[in-house]
């Protein structure tokens, strides 16, 4: 695994599909000297721990969880996660877990230890819930940066931006169309972008082809990763070709389960 990477656990959408889980993305960068080792989990929808599995990573040991916003398909293996760190570990953990989420998150991780025990909350070592304004930033360990941005979607959806040496990577969540997140993802190395619909089906909360490639060229990253496509989009259509007829012609790939990128801006 290179210092600085991007897996992408689960691309899918609410739509259950056989080959892939919902939104979830794993991003390890491993530092040197006082820089720590980070392994952060991006959302973690339904599927996404099997997923985790499947692909050999370390769910053991995240570092820090971010979600983007509330919906269940970005939410929805919460709970079996913070079970499997409770009860599936060998040896128990000490660690703390650092959430990052939107205003809510807090009262969120409340209802859900409400509903499913508190396990959720109280797992056996601590979990550390903060919430980030859109426009503020947090640093992680190793000096490493993580930024959030409103997105057009539910009242507290953001996206996030993490930087850090030379990691460089963004993720839309959910979102409408927006030039002030096109902005904000400048530069990034790699974006991972939500495309869930046909531009004919285009809706305020999510992102058709043309609407990505208007955010893109704002960007400019050097890989644009396509995800949450509705199963009916992808599978009738050329999704990459579509954002290219609309304007952005650069690197583009579609997010298939188990993709993975180098976050280093070179």
């Amino acid at each position: 695994m290179s210092e600085t990477e991007l897996i992408v656990v689960g691309c899918g959408t609410v739509v259950p599909e056989a080959d892939r889980a919902a939104s979830s993305y794993w991003v390890s960068s491993s530092g040197t000297g006082s820089a720590g080792h980070t392994h952060i989990l991006f959302d973690c929808g339904p599927g996404a721990l099997q997923a985790l599995a499947r692909l050999g990573l370390p769910w053991e040991e995240i570092t820090d969880l971010a979600i983007t916003h509330f919906h269940a398909d970005h939410v929805g293996a919460l709970p079996g996660l913070f079970f499997a760190l409770r009860h599936g570990l060998r040896r128990p953990r000490s660690q703390p877990l650092r959430v990052w989420g939107p205003a809510g998150t807090r009262e969120f991780f409340e209802k859900l230890a409400g509903a499913c025990g508190d396990f959720v909350l109280d797992p056996g070592f601590p979990v550390l819930i903060e919430e980030v304004s859109p426009g503020a930033a947090r640093a992680l360990s190793g000096g490493r940066r993580l930024e959030a941005h409103k997105t057009p979607h539910t009242r507290e959806s953001v996206a996030w931006r993490l930087e850090g040496g030379a990691l460089s990577f963004g993720y839309t969540g959910d979102s409408g169309p927006s030039r002030a997140l096109g902005s904000f993802m400048r530069g990034v190395s790699v974006l991972v972008c939500e495309c869930s619909l046909h531009d004919s089906q285009a809706t305020d909360n999510h992102l058709s082809p043309a609407r990505v490639a208007e955010l893109a060229a704002a960007a400019r990253p050097r890989l644009l990763v396509l995800t949450h496509i509705y199963p009916h989009f992808r599978t009738e259509h050329n999704v990459a070709r579509l954002v290219a007829e609309a304007g952005y012609a650069e690197n583009v790939c579609i997010a298939r389960e188990g993709l993975r990128v180098s976050l280093t801006n070179r």
